[in-house]
């Protein structure tokens, strides 16, 4: 895995992944998801073998001879301006759903300790033209002419902070009108939703698989103003919780699910709908263009930031 000068700079967020070294791929896998920009992975699993082919044995230094060959370290480092409970929630749930165990710790600290003291690093954040994000404890803060999100972020994915969901409210901002409908897939905290019913959408939709990022939803959207007339949020899937047609779809999630969800989307999205997808790193590009072209959608735009893309897409005319 390539390094970066990130790791150079101190102030640079570390999060360590432990696992066992026979899920150390996969897991490498997912933390690529999380930074576009290289991770670091240690591994002494075959740390004899290894040396015995370029040196003789009696060389390995006996720290590293101590070091527990049944576990591997997968070291992401994120931007200081980040919150890290967005990468490590992630992790964490795709980890899970593959039944992967492991311990996260943020520089040199337990995540549930982290989660107390990382409010210091979240403050009012003005998004494209017409948005300001506030964390709901901040009340020092000029919002202008914008409309102001205010959000609690939980564990569930998505305060703004990373990249990906900063490109997708900008989109949004470009294409909500009021008479938009927006169905937000993996709405995570709900963030793309809200933001869309402050841009004016006359309603919004929210479907996530995780039952904590539908009640934080939820609670996030009643904070902002906006109850079940204008905002649903269900638990499940895409095809057996959705039904109807939207004029606005937006999926933030990561390149293999949206390929996935690229064969059936179409069916929920009106035939002069958009289609804005995120959560796309550039070394995926390649496929998931790809893939919405084998699904009948033609690219109208192409957002990048720090290495991540949105793309906004239009069905393709027969």
């Amino acid at each position: 895995m390539g390094m970066t000068n990130a790791v150079e700079q101190d102030s640079w967020t570390e999060i360590a992944v432990t696992v066992d070294t026979k899920d150390i791929d996969t897991a490498g896998d997912i933390a690529n998801m999380v930074v576009p920009y290289g991770i670091y992975i240690e591994d002494y699993s075959a740390l004899e073998e290894e040396t015995m082919q370029i040196a003789h044995i009696d060389l390995i230094e006996e720290s590293l001879l101590e070091k527990d060959r049944t576990k591997g370290i997968i070291h992401v480092y994120i931007n200081p301006e980040e919150n890290p409970l967005e990468s490590t929630s992630f992790i964490t749930e795709r980890l899970n759903a593959l039944g992967i165990k492991h311990e996260i710790t943020i520089s040199d600290c337990k995540v549930e300790d982290w989660q107390n003291n990382w409010k210091q690093y979240f403050h009012p954040m003005p998004i494209g033209k017409k948005l300001l994000i506030r964390p709901v404890w901040e009340d020092n803060y000029d919002a202008g002419d914008r409309k102001v999100l205010d959000i609690e972020p939980g564990l569930a994915f998505g305060s703004g902070s990373h990249p990906t969901t900063q490109l997708c409210l900008e989109t949004l901002e470009n294409y909500i009108t009021n008479d938009s409908t927006v169905l937000d897939i993996g709405c995570g905290s709900g963030i793309l939703s809200i933001a869309s019913l402050l841009l004016g959408a006359s309603s919004a939709f929210g479907v996530d698989i995780d039952s904590l990022a539908v009640k934080t939803a939820k609670a996030n959207a009643v904070q902002n103003g906006f109850g079940d007339d204008k905002f649903t949020v269900v638990q499940g899937n895409l095809s057996d919780k959705v039904n109807g047609k939207f004029n606005v779809v937006v999926a933030n999630i990561v390149a293999d699910i949206i390929m996935e969800f690229n064969k059936t989307v179409g069916d929920f999205l009106t035939d002069d709908g958009i289609y804005i997808t995120g959560g796309i790193i550039e070394s995926r590009e390649d496929e998931v263009l790809f893939s919405f072209a084998q699904n009948g959608f033609e690219v109208t735009d192409r957002f990048e930031n720090n290495g991540w893309l949105v793309f906004v897409l239009k069905k393709s005319i027969a």
